[in-house]
């Protein structure tokens, strides 16, 4: 089991987190009326995009009113590049963070010192959730820069007062060492850049289970309860996910918690989440899976309406606080494999081979096309302990065999030497798909 429980007392949580749903209908309802009336008046793409639709903010008299007011996607952040969605002067902004833009423009956002304020406090909450206390020790493996992840987390851990380590990604062989020499009690970082310093502790012959740390705060990346599994037994701590994502926020507009770790309490006093039919753009009630949309309640610079988020998931009530929760994310739409007709999600590939306790959670889907047939590669690492070892015999043909039993796809399974598979030092490149490089 990993070490001590962590839950925080009540008297540790924000009223708000154990209000009644009443409570929190009210409050989301005021808040939704100033945004919505705010994101009108102050942002023309906005004001546009109501009056196409034949709304106005006075329409929203009740929370499910929103369902008719329409979605942001991805695309209007690019159309509108760099700030065309800011709902302040320029001059009134405290910071600005973007994406890569490695498929395209980045997406910008931006920021006042009230929403840095409120940003720091959500992620402190989402610290305490997952155990963190003040005085603690934080090792922030998450990179710094435009990227919201280090900042991120950084400002939440000071918040709540914790001691930040700002080690940022990569230097894997310095990671372990200021672990072992600081001991630090949290490390907030991917799931599989955390993988990565695991191999690391193992080739530098340490323990990973005798370090410091008690919990690690694992987000940026889908990742499943096997690794979960995995990342616990190795280090021998609480592994707890953390969701945001840069458009609405940054890290922190959810949370587990560490005492019942069954999906992540949405932070709803600042955010008001719908679930929808990707296809169509209904909303479906709780407890149907669907696409997650979310709407900003409190943002100053760059209020959202309706986000999609493209993230699979669905919305659960309520068991450590009075938010409800939204179960893991299964994947996303547009990151969906459709091999042969049926539907794949890297996660699903995910939990059949960590099944073994012979391989690693290192791993790669390739994806290429052989005239007019589609075909998937898995490749994946073995344990250093079982490489070259009578315990792989028969592995790979067993994991084709589950794959092909529980999703419906054929997949070959090559199972690898350790360290074969590239390392990232952010989010992990799961899926290489050559098919459009194919013909034939």
């Amino acid at each position: 089991m990993p070490r001590p429980d962590l839950a925080p007392d009540r008297a540790d949580l924000a009223p708000i987190e154990i209000a009644s749903r009443d409570e929190i209908a009210a409050l989301q309802l005021a808040r939704l009326k100033k945004t919505l009336a705010e994101a009108y008046a102050n942002v023309p793409h906005y004001r546009a995009a109501f009056e196409a639709a034949g709304v106005h903010p006075e329409d929203c008299r009740t929370l499910e009113d929103l369902a008719h007011f329409p979605m942001t996607t991805k695309a209007d952040l690019r159309a509108t590049y760099p700030f065309g969605l800011f709902a302040v002067p320029r001059a009134a902004l405290a910071r600005i963070h973007a994406s890569s833009g490695t498929t395209g423009k980045p997406t910008v956002v931006g920021y006042t010192r009230g929403d840095l304020d409120v940003w720091a406090a959500l992620v402190a909450r989402s610290i305490v959730a997952a155990g963190g206390r003040a005085g603690m020790m934080l090792h922030n493996a998450y990179g710094y820069g435009l990227f919201t992840g280090g900042l991120g987390l950084h400002a939440g851990a000071e918040h709540l007062g914790c001691v930040v380590v700002p080690v940022s990604g990569g230097m894997t062989e310095r990671q372990v060492q200021l672990i072992a020499d600081f001991a630090p009690d949290i490390i907030t970082v991917t799931p599989s850049y955390l993988l990565a310093i695991l191999d690391e502790f193992r080739r530098q012959g340490r323990d990973p289970r005798a370090t410091s740390l008690k919990v690690a705060i694992l987000g940026a990346e889908p990742w499943s309860e096997a690794m979960r599994a995995e990342i616990e037994a190795a280090f021998d701590i609480h592994a707890v996910d953390i969701y945001g994502l840069s458009e609405v926020m940054g890290p922190g507009v959810a949370s587990e918690c560490v005492e019942t770790k069954d999906g992540l309490h949405l932070w709803e006093d600042h955010f008001y989440p719908e679930i929808i039919d990707p296809e169509s753009g209904a909303v479906l009630p709780d407890g149907e899976r669907g696409e997650l949309v979310l709407t900003s309640l409190t943002k100053e610079a760059m209020p959202v309406i309706r986000y999609r988020t493209r993230d699979l998931t669905r919305l659960l009530p309520g068991t450590a606080r009075s938010f409800r929760r939204m179960e893991r994310i299964q994947g996303r739409s547009d990151d969906m494999i459709i091999l042969r007709g049926v539907n794949v999600f890297p996660s699903q590939i995910e939990e059949i081979l960590l099944r073994s306790a012979f391989l690693t959670g290192h791993y790669q889907i390739e994806l290429t096309r052989e005239g007019r047939m589609d075909a998937m590669a898995v490749r994946i690492e073995a344990e250093p302990d079982a490489w070259g070892t009578p315990a792989l015999a028969g592995e790979d043909v067993n994991l084709a065999h589950h794959i092909k039993d529980t999703i419906g796809v054929t997949a070959s399974v090559a199972i690898v030497a350790p360290g074969s598979i590239e390392r990232s030092l952010g989010k992990a490149r799961r899926v290489i798909d050559r098919r459009g490089q194919q013909t034939g």
